[in-house]
């Protein structure tokens, strides 16, 4: 067959794919009538999970799961949006890796509100000016975002879901190679994480390091700037127009970043690989073993405890603090509910998701 040929061939296909996808969409729109009515919540993570894994189960190749996953990610997003437009706030600003996240989970096509703060999100969604928020929640390379575990115990929202993206940092400039750039801008915690890269192609060069308070400004910056270059994300090189002259120059490859989905009024469905968020307030006495007795329960239930972080009471003279705990397992499965009827007074539910490993 000749390329012509060949390009025909594929002509067809996606001619089947959009009629396809739009038969589709026609079905969508038949069960956003019936949530709608029920006034059930859009947004079901487990069941898009749950078809991610069949069709990657039935997947003869070559697409990957992850590509697979990728398509239909946004299709869902765009169905959702034909099911009940709904709104979504993020940690700004444009082009950050929340953006990014959130993008990966809701689609191109969904309303955003970019909002300063972590907290701005939080009030955002508690006040339901938005049905959904998304923030980070921790780095594997940098820890906890502590600001979004401290306002998980002061507010009234609840997780609908996390997800987990690599953070890839490139080097965009308008520059055409390395000795022509005079400046580098960036966030201080991308010039950490790149540092051997900087090292190998910058140290004779030295040119000025200048931080800035994100790397979408960085970009910003470097557009307007044919000396300059930013270490950014590559949606933010993209979303200013400025090129890419090096990908993937963080140091470490298996740099991640988790998020949290949060939601007013959100409870998924059980979807057989959950992990549950929780805040336990533990009384403070003087008697020994308060949280090991505690933690001991989770043993005795079988159920595994990925995640504990102590954070003070503030406003409190002593030294006296809560826990921030993730576990393994769905929150109304009985084992877990022997629990939290014997601490219910201590366990404050943020909510029950399927877990993205």
């Amino acid at each position: 067959m000749t390329l012509e040929d060949l390009r025909k061939e594929i002509d067809q296909l996606d001619d089947n794919l959009l009629n396809l996808l739009n038969q589709r969409m026609k079905w969508v729109q038949k069960v956003g009538e019936i949530k709608n009515k029920g006034k059930e919540i859009i947004y079901r993570p487990e069941r898009e999970k749950q078809i991610v894994e069949r069709l990657a189960r039935h997947n003869d190749g070559p697409l990957t799961k992850e590509a697979i996953e990728a398509i239909f990610l946004e299709i869902f997003a765009t169905a959702r949006n034909i099911e009940l437009p709904e709104r979504i706030a993020y940690l700004g600003p444009e082009g950050s890796f929340t953006h990014q996240a959130a993008e990966s989970r809701f689609g191109a096509m969904s309303e955003y509100m970019t909002l300063p703060t972590i907290k701005a999100v939080f009030e955002a969604v508690e006040t339901e000016r938005v049905r959904f928020g998304v923030i980070p929640i921790e780095n594997n390379q940098e820890g906890i975002v502590f600001e979004t575990v401290d306002l998980l115990n002061e507010t009234n929202v609840n997780i609908a879901a996390e997800l987990k993206i690599p953070v890839h940092f490139a080097l965009a400039t308008e520059a055409e190679n390395p000795s022509k750039i005079k400046r580098i801008y960036s966030k201080d915690i991308a010039f950490r994480q790149c540092r051997g890269f900087l090292n190998k192609y910058f140290e004779q060069l030295n040119p000025e390091e200048i931080q800035v308070e994100s790397t979408s400004k960085a970009a910003k910056l470097a557009a307007e700037d044919p000396e300059a270059a930013a270490i950014c994300s590559e949606i933010a090189a993209k979303l200013f127009r400025i090129p890419v002259l090096f990908n993937n120059i963080e140091d470490n490859s298996n740099n991640r970043t988790r998020f949290f989905i949060l939601s007013k009024h959100f409870e998924n469905q059980p979807s057989g690989n959950d992990k549950t968020t929780l805040i336990a307030r533990l009384p403070h006495t003087e008697e020994s073993g308060v949280l090991a007795d505690f933690l001991q329960e989770f043993k005795k239930q079988k159920l595994n405890l990925t995640k504990i972080e102590s954070r003070p009471h503030k406003g409190n003279e002593d030294f006296n603090f809560w826990f921030f705990i993730e576990v393994l397992g769905y929150y109304k499965d009985s084992n877990f509910q022997k629990i939290l009827k014997k601490h219910k007074d201590q366990i404050k539910i943020l909510g029950s998701y399927v877990r993205n490993a």
